[in-house]
């Protein structure tokens, strides 16, 4: 199964979507999307496929999100997209796609929705050997 995971390797929610692709089975192509950020047309393609507005896709925590004025509610999604391409900081994060689907990895938790079961029973499996251990 070809999976790609947007990843920022200092995020910890991004190092665990990671790990959870890994334990399921998978060895994803990893995206290290503030050295190689997605072209305006993928970025577009990613946010549209997983059903999020480009607002919902913007990294709000992020200091050039005020900085930029990308808070004013006036900012149009041709923008927002310009300015998430310009500085790729601004893109939230991970975005992992699969055949599946494509999600935002907030909460983490979404991911197994785009993961086959027979997966997910590798990392269930995975678990209940740790908690056991």
């Amino acid at each position: 199964m070809d999976i790609t995971i947007y990843h920022n390797p200092v995020c910890g929610t991004s190092r665990n979507a990671l790990a959870l692709i890994r334990q399921a089975g998978f060895e994803p192509k990893v995206v290290e999307y503030l050295k190689t950020p997605p072209a305006r047309e993928e970025l577009e393609k990613i946010i549209r496929d997983a059903g999020l507005s480009v607002r919902e896709a913007v990294r709000q925590k992020e200091k050039l999100y005020t900085e930029l004025g990308l808070d004013d509610s006036k900012m149009t999604d041709a923008q927002l997209l310009d300015a998430m391409v310009t500085h790729p900081v601004l893109i939230n994060r991970p975005f992992v796609v699969t055949p599946l689907g494509t999600r935002l990895a907030r909460p983490l938790e979404v991911v197994r929705e785009i993961l086959p079961l027979e997966a997910l029973q590798k990392v269930a499996d995975a678990e209940v050997q740790r908690v056991g251990a």
